[in-house]
């Protein structure tokens, strides 16, 4: 089996690591806090000081980090990834960072003999924890035939979309459909509410036509139940909407729902929100009704 090493154990990191470890491989893990890797360890990680060890011990490594800064920190810096990494191996960046960025490591990568793909995921933590993400995948093909086996430990969807970038291009892409479909989701609920009829059975009679979809059946009950806990955070859908805005401006593309959706999340931000699961996104709306959408 092959050595992994894992970086970023927060709330889609360590379930991921998790189902790595359930499926025999050897997995070396690294995080800022101690808590979580020494949860790991219990299940039979090896712990690792510092990314500079992990890239010496380890010939796949996997990053799954907040943003672009922590993610080149990781990989870049003086006792990072690249500094121990040895000719061969794969760094696999399942983070959700810009193309941009993404290109510009794996460019660096290349010049010390190491391979990158981009393999930003979807589902949320409730995926994560069942090991059925989605993955979004981009870089050479005979790289991702050779890891391959390691993203199907973590994900049942995994597809490779293109060259460097086209995984986080496609993650880009998954993230205006999913949040935007929260925020339609959210107004209708808030409408359904203020109106006066039970939002639960309304749910109920339009899941199974064509405004029926996962996001619906995700979101909707947790809603009803006021439960905001965080599976995707309000602050981490932020961080990739604004990716998507500074992406598309950048080639040319106007994203005016993607940019209005980015006002609802600071908004939120500014309201104390920005740890709630992005379901949380239909507080906005009520706040504008006076109005809240719970069970009847």
């Amino acid at each position: 089996m092959k050595r992994i090493g894992f970086i970023g154990l927060g709330i889609m990191g360590k379930p991921m690591a998790s189902n790595l470890l359930s499926k025999g491989y050897q997995v070396t893990v690294n995080d800022i806090n101690e808590a979580t890797v020494q949860s790991l360890v219990e299940l039979g990680a090896v712990s690792a000081e510092s990314p500079k060890m992990i890239g010496e011990s380890c010939e796949v490594i996997i990053t799954m980090l907040p943003a672009n800064k922590h993610v080149k920190q990781v990989i870049l810096d003086e006792n990072g990834v690249l500094s121990g990494a040895k000719p061969g191996s794969v760094i696999i960046d399942m983070s959700s960072i810009t193309p941009v960025v993404s290109k510009e490591i794996a460019a660096l990568a290349s010049e010390k003999g190491v391979e990158m793909l981009d393999a930003p995921v979807s589902g949320g933590e409730p995926k994560a924890i069942d090991g059925t993400l989605a993955i979004m995948v981009g870089g050479k093909e005979e790289v991702f035939e050779q890891v391959k086996d390691v993203l199907y430990a973590i994900g049942t969807e995994v597809t490779l979309v293109g060259g460097n970038g086209s995984g986080t291009t496609a993650k880009l892409a998954n993230q205006v459909i999913v949040n935007l479909n929260i925020a339609a989701m959210s107004e209708a609920l808030v409408l359904a509410s203020k109106a006066g009829i039970d939002v639960e059975k309304m749910y109920q009679a339009i899941r199974g036509g064509l405004a029926g979809s996962a996001v619906l059946d995700a979101k909707a009950p947790l809603i009803l139940d006021r439960n905001f806990v965080a599976g995707g955070r309000i602050d981490i859908n932020m961080k990739d909407i604004t990716n998507v805005i500074d992406t598309a401006h950048e080639i040319g593309v106007p994203m005016p729902l993607s940019s209005q959706l980015l006002e609802i999340f600071h908004a939120l931000k500014v309201d104390g929100k920005s740890s709630d699961d992005h379901g949380g996104i239909v507080q906005y709306f009520e706040k504008l009704a006076n109005v809240e959408v719970r069970r009847v």
